[in-house]
């Protein structure tokens, strides 16, 4: 249905120009779920594969397929979550992937043999890719021009505080109850999240944006006179940056519902624009799954922990270690809060990828030393956390808010799914090439490859640095 480039334009204005509320935040909290539960499922289960290896028998090729599960779920769930999202709502689609991440983590928990945990780390996966595109979407569509950047990064930032709320959970369940079967509490506290997230999704309203471009603008007109009176104003009539003029809204300009797929992405006005938002973060996340599902592995591998101590003590200091260096993800996340809408996206994408790499030079030198990685914890530690703190300083943080801000409202979902697609390839390139890299090659060889991965998404940004768009703008 065509929009009356007036109405549209009004909707947009209005919700550009409106102050923040503690709706905004609500929502966005909401909202963020899928970005905390993707972290807290990666670090719980980097503390629960040394348990689940002692309780199984589990060959490293297996290990490396219930890493992978996780992030090759998330690949069909990112294609289709993106589409979905844009056919169906945003909040139809969001409550659909927390539920299937409830369901998932259940199966987890009560999983008697290695076969139905890969089943539901897959299904687990599934419900985080479909969550991927619909939140970053949702997200950027309800807040404020002036806000839009750092909370859209917010969205993300919540991965990395699930990812350390998971490695003190798994501390602490350690300390508490030693047991080789705590790895059913850490997938059972996930599924308990899912729930709580779930009923907020609940309540949250559908995008008013989404339900103009359907041409729905009585219901986005409703909703937006109940978000009025929080904003205390009547909608702004003045057109805004994600205003429609005539011109835009021609059907060469705007994708028309029947031409909505992936193959627009790739027309000549958007290819561009694509390949930005998609292959620094399948490189980043070769990276950042990595080394983050196997922090603890890794640790362990540097004898940080004593051969002879047995399976939970020695997963205890290997989760000990995790969220020393984890405690860095939160704080580079919090970095780039102020940093990102300040500097730009592209600027702090190219910086983080070159403190990815540093970090693992410093890592490599202390793995190729003589006298072994033990005797240079300095590097060892600033390493990993030099890697973490860059990571979600540049390109964890501008991976996913660049697609939501790239594309107009018709492809925004499927172009952040297929962006997310893209990027959970890469991650399940990199949790199921490590363990055999770790085999075959030692730590040399995985941390080497970390450190070209990582140099390779600083060219690709820089090198694609002309299709990003003006910090704050949506393209519509």
């Amino acid at each position: 249905m065509t929009v009356p480039p007036a109405r549209a334009a009004s909707v947009f204005s209005a919700l550009d120009e409106a102050p923040m509320t503690w709706r905004h935040y609500a929502y966005w909290l909401a909202a963020s779920g899928g970005a905390f539960l993707d972290g807290f499922s990666v670090s719980g289960l980097g503390v629960a594969l040394p348990l689940l290896k002692s309780e199984f028998v589990i060959s490293p090729v297996f290990v490396g397929l219930i890493g992978s599960a996780l992030v090759l779920g998330a690949v069909l769930g990112a294609a289709i979550g993106g589409l979905g999202a844009d056919r169906f709502g945003r909040k139809r689609t969001f409550i659909a992937d927390m539920a299937i991440i409830a369901f998932a983590c259940l199966i987890g928990a009560l999983a008697p043999n290695a076969r139905l945990i890969l089943l539901s780390q897959f299904l687990l996966g599934v419900g985080v890719g479909i969550d991927f595109p619909t939140s970053g979407a949702y997200v950027s569509e309800l807040m404020p021009r002036k806000a839009r950047s750092r909370m859209t990064v917010a969205t993300i930032a919540l991965q990395s505080v699930g990812m350390a709320a998971a490695a003190l959970a798994g501390l602490a369940i350690l300390k508490l109850r030693p047991s080789t079967e705590d790895w059913r509490l850490l997938f059972g506290a996930s599924g308990a999240i899912a729930l709580l997230f779930l009923g907020a999704r609940l309540w949250a309203p559908e995008s008013v944006r989404w339900l103009a471009a359907k041409g729905r603008i009585g219901e986005a007109t409703a909703l937006l006179k109940t978000l009025s009176i929080e904003f205390g104003e009547k909608p702004a009539t003045n057109v805004g940056a994600e205003a429609i003029d005539p011109p835009a809204s021609s059907p060469a300009a705007t994708p028309a519902a029947r031409q909505v797929g992936y193959s627009t992405l790739f027309a000549a006005k958007y290819r561009a624009r694509t390949i930005l938002v998609s292959l620094p973060w399948m490189l980043m996340d070769v990276a950042t799954y990595g080394v983050g599902l196997f922090t603890p592995v890794i640790l362990g591998a540097m004898h940080f922990g004593g051969a002879d101590s047995g399976p939970i003590a020695a997963d205890f200091v290997g989760a000990e270690g995790s969220a020393a260096v984890d405690a860095f993800l939160v704080i580079g996340f919090a970095a780039s809060l102020y940093a990102v809408p300040r500097f730009g996206r592209i600027t702090m994408q190219v910086a983080g990828f070159s403190g990815m790499a540093l970090g693992m030079l410093l890592l490599l030198f202390a793995a190729m030393t003589d006298d072994g990685a033990k005797a240079h914890l300095a590097f060892v530690i600033g390493g990993f956390m030099l890697f973490n703190f860059a990571m979600n300083a540049g390109p964890n943080a501008t991976t996913f808010t660049l697609a939501p801000t790239l594309f107009p409202t018709a492809i925004r979902a499927s172009a952040s799914g297929f962006a997310a697609a893209c990027a959970k390839i890469g991650a399940t390139i990199g949790t199921f090439v490590v363990p055999q890299l770790q085999d075959a090659w030692g730590l040399v060889g995985v941390v080497a490859v970390m450190v070209a991965v990582s140099v390779a998404g600083l060219l690709a940004t820089a090198g694609l640095a002309h299709a990003v768009n003006e910090e704050g703008a949506l393209e519509e």
